[in-house]
């Protein structure tokens, strides 16, 4: 299976006593991919992040290079031909590029943001989907 991970779910994933990490880490069965853009996006927060994860520095900046290295970074050259599609499916603009690299993977989207269920094209993972899935040992 191929998802795309969204911002907030990234965030949960840096907080390493999380399901959103322990998911992360412990499906076997899955591509993750995500835009380059949400490493930039990423970094404006890192204080913020290191504070709710209680992670040290040093222990955040070797957790995030083991998130890194599970997921596949795309270049907005690679999906923009869908961007235009994307923006039109969804009302909130800064989600599009999430929906247009899916459109552009063949992929499904891991997001708990309800915007995304407005739209039928892609599949969107709720982590509590994901959950099920890893129970019933699919992923």
């Amino acid at each position: 299976m191929k998802l795309i991970v969204d911002n907030n779910i990234l965030f949960a994933i840096m907080q390493p006593q999380s399901i959103a990490a322990y998911i992360f880490f412990t499906a076997r069965n899955i591509e993750w991919f995500a835009p380059n853009f949400l490493w930039v996006e990423y970094k404006e927060y890192e204080t913020l992040i290191m504070t709710k994860s209680g992670l040290s520095e040093h222990e955040f900046e070797v957790w995030l290079k083991q998130i890194q290295a599970r997921i596949t970074s795309v270049d907005l050259e690679e999906y923009k031909r869908n961007l235009r599609h994307a923006v039109k499916m969804i009302p909130d603009p800064d989600d599009a590029p999430y929906l247009a690299l899916a459109l552009t993977k063949g992929a499904a989207i891991w997001s708990n943001d309800k915007e995304y269920t407005l739209q039928s094209a892609i599949k969107i993972y709720t982590t509590k989907a994901l959950v099920e899935l890893l129970l019933r040992e699919r992923i």
